[in-house]
């Protein structure tokens, strides 16, 4: 597995970056001990980076894949996210992390911000102070933000303090929010250029694009600046089909065939029509309607972020 160096970081990661979101609560369910074993056979077949958030509640499914590793444990690259706004709420998160994980630093630590501006420097001013200090003082190595939005790439590769970028990216521009495809990847190499690592999420559109995944991965990893790719697997079909095509290895026609999987959104029926889901969702693709949640799928890229924050446990991605 080709690996490369996150902009000035230093830090060594796979081109293929396992997304730990879509195994966990909020989306497919697997529990820690199968999540875990996916996650160590993918590390065992050359994958050290791992990606994951507060929010995701996966923790315990990538503690789970580290135990027994021994040394091959200390060469994973963690990164994780939090949508903390102050200084307080980012060190609870740090240390929930560290705890929860068992690991004494953070390797990547980013401002979860999928839908926020540039303004998110200025309106999460307490957390960026925290995740600094939190670096200054050994407890993570890089400072990151994870991002949907042109503006704030921009504006990121300008602050100082940030050290990793995470932002969406795929070849028919879903997701990408204030600003086109093409500004993006515009944002993306102007970052680079400045020393910020960048990895790519959202390759495959959240399945939109599997009906060319090959093309999909390949604008992604020939990106100027893209030094690695976040791809969400749920089983050894999966893990598998992602290491052949970024092993440069020919996925064979019956494991082409197993891996088509589009997830869909279910708002279920004992829905309040809270509006929660509408303020979190980056795409602007939930909206209530009659007392409901309703999903626009035209606008839906499968994030998941809807789905933690639900009040009633109403919205399920399967």
């Amino acid at each position: 597995m080709k690996r490369n160096i996150l902009g000035d970081t230093g830090i060594s990661v796979s081109q293929l970056c396992f997304g730990v979101l879509p195994m966990g609560p909020n989306q497919f369910g697997l529990s820690p001990e199968e999540g875990g074993e996916l996650i160590r056979e993918g590390i065992l077949n050359g994958i050290n980076f791992l990606d994951t958030a507060q929010s995701y509640n996966t923790y315990p499914h990538i503690r789970k894949a580290l135990d027994g590793l021994k040394g091959t444990r200390d060469d994973v690259v963690i990164a994780t996210k939090s949508a903390a706004s102050t200084y307080k709420e980012m060190e609870a998160a740090v240390e929930e992390a560290r705890m929860a994980l068992d690991r004494g630093v953070i390797d990547i630590f980013h401002l979860h911000a999928a839908r926020v501006d540039a303004k998110v420097f200025k309106d999460r001013e307490g957390a960026l102070e925290c995740l600094v200090d939190s670096k200054s003082k050994g407890l993570i190595r890089a400072v990151g933000i994870s991002t949907h939005s042109v503006e704030a790439v921009r504006a990121g590769k300008d602050v100082s303090e940030i050290d990793v970028i995470f932002p969406i990216i795929n070849k028919e521009g879903l997701g990408i929010l204030h600003g086109t495809k093409e500004e993006m990847a515009s944002a993306i190499k102007e970052a680079s250029l400045k020393g910020k690592g960048l990895y790519a999420m959202k390759a495959l559109g959240g399945g939109n694009l599997l009906a060319d995944r090959k093309g999909a991965f390949d604008y992604v990893k020939n990106l100027s600046g893209i030094s690695s790719v976040a791809v969400g697997m749920v089983n050894r079909d999966e893990l598998a089909m992602n290491l052949c095509i970024f092993n440069g290895q020919q996925v064979p026609d019956s494991l082409a065939d197993a891996t088509v999987r589009r997830k869909s959104l279910i708002v279920q029926a004992f829905c309040k029509g809270c509006g929660r889901c509408v303020e979190i969702c980056p795409n602007m693709a939930m909206e209530v309607v009659d007392g409901r949640a309703r999903n626009d799928s035209q606008k839906c890229i499968l994030c998941g972020y809807c789905a933690p924050v639900c009040p009633e446990f109403a919205i399920r991605l399967v």
